[in-house]
């Protein structure tokens, strides 16, 4: 079984190196939150649940290691962690939402420093553990719309190094190939930091699941060709209208995908739903231009020339065919099922795979 990306170990955070994949699985233990929010800048712990599972762990790692004496001195320094945390990167929607759930506990706290400590960290592994059962759920009801022989595209990775555990994309993946259902996936490299090259095939390749590699720009000949029976992305964000934020390169697959009629499929936990912001409020990371001019140390362009190097894109919600989450497929209109889902009935839904039809 593949390793947890990121874990609580003995007052300690341990995490996937991910920069070092796939030439090395290592290892990095830290008992240093800024450590963490480093590792969240550059990548070395990466994918929209993971991050969120990392803001938790710093902010343990700042309650579990602090020196305060009081109250008041604890819930500052927690503060700045968190305030350094919302700035690490801006359009994952699971980091913000970490942070809020554990800032909520502190900012509500009336007890101990000591008492304090262990409310954070004992919120900090709730979300941890929660993320490994969500993953799992969204795997149960997207492997429902996997037949047996499919061939399936994913993009960057949504799998186990994108979570505490698992995978969202690669949940669904995994469970259906789980079932013995006889799969293959078609994994585009995803330039420029190769996540599907160096990290999706380097997870399926562990646990013997049939993956290709292709390159990001034979997509479209492939889907021409009929080689691909459905797409599932992960996400970073998704609105409550259904628009998607997923990696730069998701939304001409999408198109790709609609032209071709492929279903397309998001898998997403509950975490990454935003119901507040608008399209127009969304920040979209741009990144260090090095990413496009060098790969792993090989100059690819001239340092004079400009690069725009935005990390995600946006998949508007009529290109995408259903959203798998942990309380069910939420099919369109999505602004509507979205609000039944999420807000009218917010208990889990174990009873249909479809909350939404």
């Amino acid at each position: 079984m593949f390793p947890k990306t990121i874990e609580w170990i003995d007052g300690k955070v341990r995490f996937i190196d991910q920069l070092s994949l796939p030439r090395k699985l290592r290892f990095i233990e830290t008992t240093s939150p800024e450590r963490i929010i480093e590792a969240i800048k550059n990548m070395e712990i990466r994918g929209a649940p993971a991050l969120g599972a990392a803001a938790a762990l710093a902010l343990a790692l700042t309650a579990f290691h602090s020196k305060a004496k009081d109250l008041e001195n604890i819930v500052r320094e927690l503060k700045n962690i968190a305030e350094e945390l919302r700035r690490s990167r801006p359009t994952a929607r699971n980091l913000f939402w970490a942070i809020d759930r554990i800032m909520k506990k502190v900012e509500e706290f009336k007890g101990s420093v000591e008492e304090l400590r262990q409310v954070v960290l004992d919120e900090a592994i709730k979300i941890l553990r929660e993320d490994i059962e969500v993953n799992r759920k969204i795997g149960e009801y997207g492997a429902n719309l996997i037949e047996d022989g499919d061939t399936i595209l994913t993009y960057c990775n949504a799998g186990s190094l994108a979570t505490v555990h698992y995978g969202t994309a690669l949940g669904v993946i995994r469970r259906a190939w789980e079932e013995g259902k006889k799969i293959r996936v078609i994994a585009p490299e995803t330039r420029p930091k190769l996540q599907g090259a160096r990290l999706t095939c380097f997870e399926l390749v562990y646990e013997g699941i049939p993956v290709t590699l292709i390159t990001d720009n034979s997509i479209g000949l492939l889907m021409t060709k009929g080689l691909i029976d459905k797409v599932i992305v992960g996400a970073d964000r998704v609105l409550k209208d259904g628009t998607v934020y997923n990696k730069i390169g998701t939304y001409m697959i999408a198109v790709l995908a609609k032209r071709h009629k492929i279903p397309f499929y998001v898998a997403a936990p509950t975490s990454t739903f935003d119901l507040e912001s608008s399209v127009n409020e969304v920040v979209i990371e741009q990144r260090d231009p090095r990413e496009v001019i060098e790969i792993c140390g090989c100059k690819l362009a001239p340092e004079e020339v400009e690069v725009m190097n935005f990390a995600f894109d946006i998949t508007p919600p009529e290109l995408i065919t259903a959203i798998i989450t942990e309380i069910g497929v939420i099919r369109p209109p999505y602004e509507e099922n979205i609000r039944k889902a999420l807000i009218k009935n917010p208990a889990l839904r174990q009873d249909n795979s479809d909350v939404t039809k």
